[in-house]
């Protein structure tokens, strides 16, 4: 039985699932399972496993999917639990490193300006895109992601050139900047070689033994396997040549590689030959017969540091480095008998390949399904070759892979030796040796009680002050039986003797060379200098534990916490990146539109009837909340308060009569937004009523809202009794004349900022908190009421009706947010949200850009806490204008402002409004400095939501808000917040960018 559990939008790196997936599968009753983000690859992987489901299938790549296969929902509950156990293990890891913690670019040069270097453990199909952001911003480049296209490679390596900056990688497993270890690195002593390796487990083995020479390695740049390759054509190893030879602390420079193309090779042997500085390299698969010019020429890893540590050290380049292993096996295994490598480094697997080949004449090391040799029975495999890792944890953290594959091979009678490496360092498993030798002395003992002749034959790649001691994992391996040696080479060797065949060298004597150039070897730039010449300060983007290495040795780094862009979705990620080449032209027009709502100068000047001002309104016309949107398809409260709105107006003078005439298509609907209004949750409102009215005297902009009606029985939620329709016709009568008159006796009429601003430092968040404000504005208004020359009772009844009324003031942030809008949407250009606004059926907005146009997707319901004897079954989809508050930073914008609302709309307590509002200033451009909030440190509330960092995060707007039943009449049932719908959003950036002529 398949069971699926999606947790979205909740990123967490490919290792950390992978261990999580080892520990799930170790659980009793689970027959197999599998943890990975929802990327495309990754549903492959769930597919050739046969546990992609639908919900798997449908997952985004920003969505963690856990699928278990097992018969026990028991089972399935303990998964769950040990889910939650590591991912809060992991968290508190996370909060006792004290390590600065960022979720974007501009994040990241904040909280590090100084930064230098950007390093990646990124999926590969999304890190092209933020290894282009990277560069943009001037930084160097070590990418341990891999899987990058060799056009994206080529691509960005010439960029980096270009910009005097440094890519090395992708798929660079180790690097040594400034002494500093990056990546999956050993920690060596500094010295003074330099060394440039297009391999990460070669520059491991050679620093290394170079290690327990007794020298050091300063830097080891690292440059991706591909990059001696005819495309890439040495880009980076040509730039590290350069930059090793004019650094001041490196004496010798060795270069490692992978087998290159010839026509690559020769041109990075002629830039040796130009340095001024003694030179050791090799070309993996090459047996060289001789040394060129001053390029000394090494066979094997081994041969290489050795040769590096007498240039270090002064001394006379032997002939011959092939010492003698002190040990002749006097009764070889028989010819039947082959030799296996099982390694977890892949050019110690080549390495292997290579001699084996050469000496028994196998015809050449090959590269097939993780083979790297494949004849005769003689196999070396690469365990960390991809068909190994797809989905798995690599063998250099992970032994299972390798268990089993020993037991395959210790079990089989042809096998005669096992060969294999154990790697060390930063990165790796704590302590590989460990796992191993329990499983290598039950099958030497195995193999002891049937009669067979079986050997194991290792070394280790490591030093002293690696975090797992190099010397015990040697002794603990030889302990169990293996034969150990201090190199790779060496132990291969050792096999070979075994086997009876004694590997030799030739003498190696220099010929000359005359170098293709004259000219001297190329200054590196002062970026790539810069980052030689000091400890890197590093932004990690990507897997956590890389900054172990760099701040254990006195390196700055800051964590990118990083997940896929736009969810992953490669088209939206296209158009943000085509959009953002056009950045400094929208964020200057961004900056237009927020300067206006920043800059308005809202006043209430008036209360009216809608009609008087309102043209649209005369005749049987209904403004409603939201985009636009049939009678037909109201949800059940809309409705409801269209059936008062009917009875107030005189139109019908039952509910049966209004009905009819409803559905009759006799009344016409509009958004409230369309005749500059706004009104909370229904939005119903017709001419007859009194309606606030706002002006923005920056240019006269015009806005208008209905007025709050308290709690209760409401028409805004729907009711429609006569107890509703009396209070309206009060309000229009009574309410709005008062009210009118003594706003109308302040010349100018009323100024609300400063009431907000007020308000805001008492508690008030303007959507679902406004007691402060209503108090405010009582404060003021009702010295000018008593004043009037009005009957006594009319005038006691408006002060008491806002006394009692708490929210009497959101009807007034309403217009004033509206006033602010629609002057700053006046200048349409930009991607900011004008608009948000909901119907019941579909979730709306504008964008500064787009004008007028509605960008809608499906209506969430909201969930927060309900009034006795309700639930969420009873909840009416997200409804009203009031979304407007949050359009201009207040609302669940300003949650940190408002801190009792959390509870009130069931999300917890303080650290909920701080993280409300955090998450809104990730998608906000600025902040509104008229509308300081205390809880914040007096950081301005958010202003400006760019829909660019909506789809971008993945972050939503959250609107709080008040919950309608979902039957009329019934009115509230609870209160809560409710996420925007991504589609609005996502709507919104493609049709912004075809205006910007980007398909």
């Amino acid at each position: 039985m398949l069971s699926t559990v999606v947790k979205k939008n909740s990123y967490q790196d490919s290792i950390n699932l992978m261990l999580l997936t080892n520990a799930i599968n170790a659980l009793p009753g689970v027959t197999k399972s599998q943890v990975m983000m929802g990327t495309d690859a990754n549903k492959d992987i769930f597919r050739g496993a046969g546990l992609l489901t639908d919900e798997a299938a449908a997952a985004s790549p920003s969505d963690m999917v856990i699928v278990i296969d097992s018969e026990s929902e028991e089972t399935v509950n303990g998964v769950l639990a040990e889910t939650e156990r590591f991912l809060s293990d992991l968290s508190v890891k996370k909060d006792a490193s004290q390590l600065a913690e960022v979720e974007s670019w501009d994040e990241a040069i904040e909280a590090l300006p100084d930064a230098n270097l950007a390093l990646f453990s990124t999926p590969g199909e999304y890190t092209a895109p933020e290894i282009d952001r990277a560069l943009d911003l001037g930084l160097n480049v070590f990418s341990f992601t891999d899987n990058i296209s060799l056009d994206d490679e080529v691509r960005l390596k010439r960029k980096a050139h270009e910009k005097g900056l440094m890519l090395m990688g992708p798929d660079c497993g180790t690097g040594i900047i400034s002494s500093i270890p990056i990546a999956f690195t050993n920690v060596v002593k500094a010295g003074k070689i330099g060394i440039v390796g297009a391999s990460g487990t070669g520059i491991q083995e050679v620093t290394c033994i170079i290690d327990r020479l007794g020298e050091g390695v300063t830097h080891a740049i690292g440059t991706g396997g591909r990059d001696l390759s005819s495309a890439v054509g040495a880009i980076t190893v040509m730039d590290g040549i350069a930059a090793l030879e004019h650094n001041d602390g490196v004496k010798v420079i060795c270069v490692i590689s992978k087998p290159p193309a010839k026509e690559v090779r020769d041109k990075v042997v002629d830039l040796l030959e130009r340095c001024t500085k003694p030179v050791v390299a090799i070309f993996l698969g090459e047996k060289p017969e001789h040394h060129l010019g001053t390029v000394h020429l090494a066979h094997t890893l081994e041969e290489t540091a050795k040769i590096a540590v007498d240039l270090a050290r002064g001394n006379a380049i032997k002939k011959n480095y092939l010492e003698p292993l002190g040990f002749t096996c006097e009764h070889p295994l028989p010819e039947g008998k082959t030799v296996v490598g099982l390694y977890s480094g892949g050019t110690l697997a080549n390495e292997a390949g290579m001699l084996v080949s050469e000496v028994l004449d196998l015809g050449g090391v090959v590269k097939e399904d993780g083979y790297i040799l494949h004849a005769k029975g003689y196999d070396v495999i690469d365990l960390g070759d991809d068909v190994y890792t797809q989905g798995r944890p690599h063998p250099m953290i992970d032994p299972d892979v390798r268990i089993d594959y020993i037991r395959k091979y210790a079990r089989d009678p042809k096998c005669g030796v096992i060969l294999f490496d154990v790697m060390l360092g930063y990165g790796c498993h704590p302590d590989m040796a460990g796992a191993l030798a329990p499983v290598i002395g039950e099958e030497l003992e195995r193999a002891q009680a049937e009669g067979r002749e079986l050997y194991f034959v290792g070394s280790v790649t490591g030093t002293e002050q690696d975090p797992q001691d190099y010397q015990s994992s040697f002794e603990e391996l030889r302990a169990v039986g293996v034969h150990m040696e201090t190199s790779n080479a060496r132990a291969i060797r050792y096999a070979l003797e075994l086997k009876g065949i004694h590997f030799t060298e030739a003498d190696r004597m220099v010929v000359p060379y005359e170098a293709a150039s004259p000219e001297p070897v190329p200054e590196p730039s002062e970026a790539v200098r810069e980052l030689l010449d000091t400890k890197p300060r590093i932004i990690n983007v990507g897997v956590e534990s890389f900054n172990d290495s760099l701040r254990a040795y006195g390196a700055k780094s800051v964590q990118y916490s990083w997940k896929p862009m736009a969810g992953g979705d490669k088209h939206l990620i296209r158009l943000l990146q085509e959009i953002a080449k056009r950045e400094d032209e929208i964020d200057a027009a961004n900056d237009v539109v927020i300067g206006r709502m920043r800059d308005s100068q809202p006043f209430l000047v008036d209360v009216v009837p809608a009609r008087s001002e309102i043209p649209e309104l005369n005749g049987k016309v209904i403004l409603h909340a939201g985009p636009p949107i049939e009678y037909s398809h109201m949800s059940d409260p809309m409705q409801g308060s269209c059936v008062g709105a009917a009875l107030f107006e005189g139109w019908a003078n039952n509910e049966e009569d209004a009905r009819k005439l409803l559905e009759s298509g006799e009344v016409s609907f509009r958004p409230c937004h369309s005749v500059h209004a706004v009104g909370p949750m229904g939005g119903i409102t017709t001419g007859g009523m009194a309606v606030l009215k706002v002006v923005n005297k920056l240019d006269g902009t015009i806005a208008y809202c209905t007025m709050n009606e308290g709690i209760g029985k409401v028409l805004r939620f729907g009711a429609y009794d006569q107890e509703v329709i009396d209070r309206l016709h009060w309000m229009a009568d009574v309410l709005g004349p008062v009210l009118s008159a003594a706003v109308r006796s302040v010349p100018g009429g009323l100024n609300i900022s400063p009431m907000i601003a007020k308000a805001i430092t008492m508690g008030d968040e303007f959507h679902q908190r406004n007691i402060a404000a209503s108090l405010v504005f009582l404060k003021t208004v009702a010295p000018l009421i008593t004043a009037l020359d009005w009957d006594q009772r009319e005038k006691q009844d408006v002060i008491q009706f806002l006394a009692d009324t708490d929210q009497f003031f959101l009807n007034i942030m309403m217009a004033t947010g509206k006033a602010m809008v629609d002057y700053a949407r006046k200048y349409e250009y930009g991607c900011v949200v004008t608009t948000m606004a909901r119907n019941g059926e579909n979730f709306g907005i504008k964008i500064s850009g787009m004008g007028d146009e509605w960008f809608c997707a499906p209506v969430n319901t909201p969930q927060g806490l309900y009034f006795t004897g309700y639930s969420a079954k009873d909840a009416n989809p997200d409804i009203g204008d009031s979304a407007i508050t949050e359009t201009v930073g207040v609302g669940a914008m300003a949650m940190i402002a408002a801190p009792g609302v959390t509870r009130f709309v069931g999300t917890g307590g303080f650290e909920d409004a701080i993280r409300y509002s955090e998450e809104g200033e990730k998608i906000c451009i600025s902040h509104n400095p008229n509308w300081t909030i205390p809880t914040w440190d007096f950081k301005g509330t958010n202003l400006g939501i760019d829909i660019r960092k909506v789809v971008a995060t993945g972050i939503t707007p959250t609107i709080n808000t008040g919950i309608a039943n979902k039957k009329a009449g019934l009115g509230q049932i609870g209160a809560g917040t409710v996420l925007a719908p991504m589609g609005c959003f996502t709507k919104a950036l493609e049709a912004y960018a075809a205006k910007l002529g980007i398909e």
